[in-house]
């Protein structure tokens, strides 16, 4: 595989674990105004966003109170779901950069030190060689 081809990978799949943290991101926050503006828990569309978002926000449902009145849920695990997921996302693509890019040549680097030295005076009685 060429440098440029490695690269090319890399950034493709940078741009899929992006992808996929954003549908994540998409759907918890969907399940976040549907439990605000209080859906129809038993409208199908209400039970598919709840039942995908489920596994995503279960480790941090009751982790605070979750306000509620008249039906709406201020549901405040789903908020820290997403930040921890965008905080996990951003730490696997960093983590991912740094094992697997690898520059394609060794880079030589040389250093040239200039020392300005006096030039002696030379004696005015004597004749200069030619």
């Amino acid at each position: 595989m060429y440098p440029t081809d490695r690269r090319t990978f890399m950034i493709k799949l940078t741009q899929i674990f992006w992808l996929l943290f954003g549908l994540l991101e998409a759907l918890i926050a969907l399940r976040f105004l549907l439990k605000l503006m209080a859906a129809n828990p038993a409208s199908p569309f209400a039970v598919m966003v709840y039942g995908l978002s489920y596994m995503f926000v279960w480790p941090f449902l009751g982790l605070t109170a979750t306000p509620d009145a008249a039906g709406m849920v201020l549901e405040i695990p789903s908020i820290i779901a997403m930040f921890v997921y965008a905080l996990l996302t951003w730490a696997l693509v960093q983590l991912f950069w740094i094992i697997a890019d690898r520059p394609g040549q060794s880079t030589i680097v040389r250093e040239t030190t200039v020392v300005e030295q006096p030039v002696p005076p030379q004696p005015q009685n004597q004749p200069r060689l030619r």
